[in-house]
C-alpha cells in the first residue's frame, strides 16, 4: 500500500519541479526588453490603429457559441457509438436513443428561449 502512495508522490513533487523548473528557466533566459511607445502599440496590418482595441460584443454570441460547442461534443459521443454499434446491443440503442432525445429537448428549449435567433 505504501509503494503506490509512493509513486503517487513521487510523480507529484516530479511534476511540480519540472513545472518550477520551466518557470525558472524561463525567466533567467527571456530577452529582456525595455518598453517603448512604439513598441507598446498594437500591431494591426502595418496601419496605424484606430480607435480604442477594446470592442463592444453583444452578449448574445456568448450561448450560441455555447451551444454549437455542447452539441459538436455530443456528435463526437455519436461517432464512438456508431463505431462500436453491433457491440452495444438493443442496450446500446436505447441508450443513445434517451441520449438523442435529451440533446433535442434542450434544443427545443433553446430554440424557444431565443438562443438561436441570430440578430
Amino acid at each position: 500500500m505504501y509503494g503506490e502512495f509512493f509513486k503517487i508522490a513521487f510523480y507529484t513533487t516530479a511534476g511540480m519541479l519540472l513545472v518550477g523548473i520551466i518557470y525558472f528557466l524561463n525567466w533567467l533566459l527571456a530577452p529582456r526588453v525595455v518598453p517603448t511607445e512604439h513598441r507598446d502599440t498594437p500591431y494591426e496590418c502595418g496601419d496605424l490603429p484606430v480607435g480604442s482595441g477594446w470592442a463592444r460584443y453583444r452578449l448574445g454570441f456568448y450561448p450560441f457559441a455555447l451551444l454549437f460547442v455542447v452539441f459538436d461534443v455530443e456528435a463526437i459521443f455519436l461517432f464512438a457509438w456508431v463505431a462500436a454499434f453491433k457491440s452495444l446491443g438493443l442496450f446500446g440503442f436505447i441508450e443513445v436513443m434517451v441520449f438523442i432525445l435529451m440533446l433535442v429537448g434542450g434544443l427545443v428549449y433553446a430554440w424557444r428561449k431565443g438562443v438561436l435567433k441570430w440578430v
